[in-house]
């Protein structure tokens, strides 16, 4: 039988138990122990395989009552025999995951952050009575307990490591999955100056001048920062996705999904697979998201699908287009047109300060995996990168959240005002708010010279959905002697209908938007358009010529 991707599940010992198709990153393992780094933080984008990698870690590492040696047979860390042999099964080891930390108060994430730490003290309860410094065996006892205040556990990292290193007598490992999750949830929440202080205090207590310690490992989306989280950390080796170090060891590489396809007989939908799912670049390495591609494989009846939008909320992307300044919303027009921006990136990016300094915005979205970098150029001391959408799943992100703000910065600019002067005949009023819409909206929607009609009357159209409840919208429509681009037919036949007829500029044929205007409204008079609603007993009806050029619009109406 076929082995199958183990979707939803990132326990390395269930893949291997349960024979999952896996793509084997244990040589992970060896860069990690050689890495001259005592702690590492390696962020990355969600549903990268950071879980996975961290508890394929856990089970390499770890000193537990089973042999996990076998979980390894077959796999690549085997070949590096000595290696396997000194540190297979040797250490002691902390595993948290924060990645369900997700919560709208402090204390509600500071709650479920104690109780991961609680949880990982409560396997060693057997250690209780062996502890032999009274203090720590006292704290131990309290941490298990005792209800104490959140600034007790700012040393349980750093207490349960001194703890297991004297009772195993081998120094210890910590992984910590996701750090930055409960991060995120501080900042859309409003509570991140509290978060961050907690977060600094137990990294500190874990990692900085710990003797215990002998790898620690972290990973999570963003670095955030070292001065706000890494406080004083000089053991800290930083890998994100600009280093070459460990660039293949998170994602789909090129090779590795060509064997996917071999094995899974999906070679045919190569160039497909890369247009939807490939474009990242980690250091010099091409990546494909693996949560869409194993999804892809899975369930290719389906056809290429935009998995990767539904595996996390997007409100921050949401946020930072909707109160971003024009200038920053031209570099998102200009990459919804799949054109790169160039800017240089900032690895450690603060949250609270995004909204400060837009041009933080980029880095956000690069570390976050929404965009990816195809050059870089060095200006004096300085990086830029040329930024662009790495493919078509992300692409239907970014049309997704403009969609909801658009549909959200038309409510606050008075929809219902423009549209009760369209239905009621005051088109001034009509023309002077629906050219605001077009001005502030219009450009993030890709508008080139073979489709720009089409975008446009979809924009009109978008619009009169919200007329749906006292009128019949019709395009594209059979009347007279030919078709109409747009009907607007009033329930109430007492009132006004309106047809319109949508044009563009010309600019080869040097025609000007008069021309364009006057074009438009002989169209509808010469093709009878307005026979429809005259048989439908409408006697006012307003035939009106819209024209466009770029962001600009103007009407005229007979």
């Amino acid at each position: 039988m076929k082995r199958q991707f183990n979707i939803g599940q990132s326990d390395f010992k269930n893949y291997i138990e349960r024979n999952a198709y896996y793509i084997d990153k244990t040589h992970f393992i060896k860069e990690i122990i050689e890495d001259n780094s005592e702690v590492l933080l390696l962020p990355r984008p969600r549903r990268f395989g950071k879980t996975l990698n961290l508890s394929m870690l856990r089970y390499f590492f770890e000193k537990s009552g089973e042999d996990r040696a076998g979980l390894f047979d077959g796999l690549a860390i085997r070949n590096e025999k000595e290696l396997f042999e000194k540190h297979q099964g040797q250490y002691p080891v902390i595993y948290l995951t924060f990645k369900d930390v997700v919560f709208n108060s402090f204390e509600n994430a500071a709650s479920e952050i104690i109780d991961i730490i609680v949880s990982e003290f409560s396997k060693y309860t057997f250690l209780a009575e062996s502890i032999r410094d009274e203090n720590d065996r006292k704290y131990f006892k309290e941490v298990l307990t005792a209800d104490n205040p959140v600034r007790f556990y700012s040393k349980s990292l750093k207490v349960l490591s001194n703890i297991l290193e004297q009772y195993y007598r081998q120094k210890v490992v910590i992984l910590i999955d996701e750090y930055d999750t409960p991060i995120h949830a501080a900042y859309n929440y409003g509570f991140y100056e509290e978060m961050v202080i907690f977060m600094r205090n137990l990294m500190s207590g874990a990692f900085k001048d710990n003797p215990a310690l002998f790898k620690g490992v972290i990973t999570g989306i963003l670095r955030v920062s070292k001065e706000s989280i890494f406080s004083g950390l000089n053991n800290l080796g930083v890998y994100t996705v600009l280093n070459r170090r460990f660039s293949d060891k998170f994602g789909i590489t090129e090779t590795e999904l060509e064997k996917v396809c071999d094995d899974f007989d999906c070679r045919e939908a190569l160039e497909g697979i890369r247009n939807w799912y490939n474009g990242y670049r980690f250091g010099d390495t091409i990546i494909y998201n693996p949560w869409s591609i194993t999804l892809y494989i899975s369930n290719r009846e389906d056809g290429f699908r935009p998995y990767w939008v539904n595996t996390s909320s997007n409100e921050i992307l949401y946020e930072l287009i909707s109160t971003s300044p024009m200038s920053v919303k031209n570099d998102f027009e200009k990459l919804l047109k799949n054109e790169t921006v160039k800017k240089p990136l900032n690895e450690e990016v603060v949250l609270r300060d995004v909204k400060n300094d837009f041009e933080n915005t980029f880095s956000f979205l690069f570390f976050s995996g929404y965009l990816t970098w195809s050059d870089v150029e060095r200006v004096g001391r300085k990086d830029f990168y040329y930024l662009k959408i790495p493919n078509e799943e992300v692409h239907f992100i970014f049309e997704t959240v403009i969609q909801k703000w658009f549909k959200s910065a038309m409510d606050d600019h008075d929809l219902q005002i423009m549209l009760e002067a369209l239905t009621k005949g005051k088109i001034d009023v009509f023309e002077r708010i629906f050219g605001t819409f077009v001005m502030e909206t219009l450009s993030y929607f890709d508008v080139n010279k073979k489709n720009e009609e089409a975008v446009y009357q979809a924009f009109i159209l978008g619009l009169l959905t919200n007329l749906s409840a006292t009128h019949e919208i019709y395009s594209n429509r059979e009347s007279g002697f030919g078709r109409y681009d747009i009907s607007i037919i009033p329930r109430d036949t007492t009132k006004p209908g309106i047809i319109m007829e949508l044009k563009t500029i010309d600019s080869f044929e040097n025609e000007t938007k008069d021309t364009a205007l006057d074009k438009a409204v002989s169209q509808i008079v010469k093709r009878k358009y307005k026979s429809e609603l005259e048989k439908r007993g409408i006697k006012k009806i307003i035939q009106m010529g819209v024209v466009f050029d770029g962001k600009r619009v103007w009407i005229k109406t007979i």
